[in-house]
């Protein structure tokens, strides 16, 4: 009778936890996701360098036209993963066992920044590009 009522308790705590946590979400990101809106309302003409590193960080590469004025780009990466899955509570309950079902999708969002500045260190212009796939 003990065996019974251990094994209703633990099928029940499995089938509550099926239920609660059948579909699962799981996101990877990194850790300073810059987005479009970012530049959009923070990167502006005539600002500072020193300001643009404040906003976006350190550039991922620098270089100088032929006048010596840097151009910034800035590669940024987000990827996301989501796995929904749903498992056979029932065959888990009855037969001890149980058929894992579910499905994976992933994308990646690139974002580029490329930013020109003038003599004094100041924004001149700047452009970006945004993907996803």
């Amino acid at each position: 009778m003990y065996m019974f009522k251990a094994f209703r308790a633990f099928a029940m705590c499995c089938l509550l936890s099926l239920i609660l946590y059948g579909c699962q979400s799981v996101n990877s990101q990194s850790e300073d996701k810059v987005t479009v809106g970012t530049v959009q309302r923070h990167i502006y003409a005539g600002m500072s360098s020193a300001d643009v590193v404040a906003v976006l960080g350190s550039p991922n590469m620098v270089s100088k036209d032929t006048n010596g004025n840097e151009t910034w780009v800035y590669d940024k990466v987000h990827s996301e993963s989501e796995v929904k899955s749903s498992s056979g509570y029932l065959g888990l309950i009855l037969l001890g066992g149980g058929q894992s079902k579910g499905s994976r999708s992933s994308s990646e969002h690139t974002l580029t920044i490329i930013i020109h500045f003038d003599e004094h260190f100041k924004v001149r212009d700047f452009s970006y590009r945004a993907t996803t796939f």
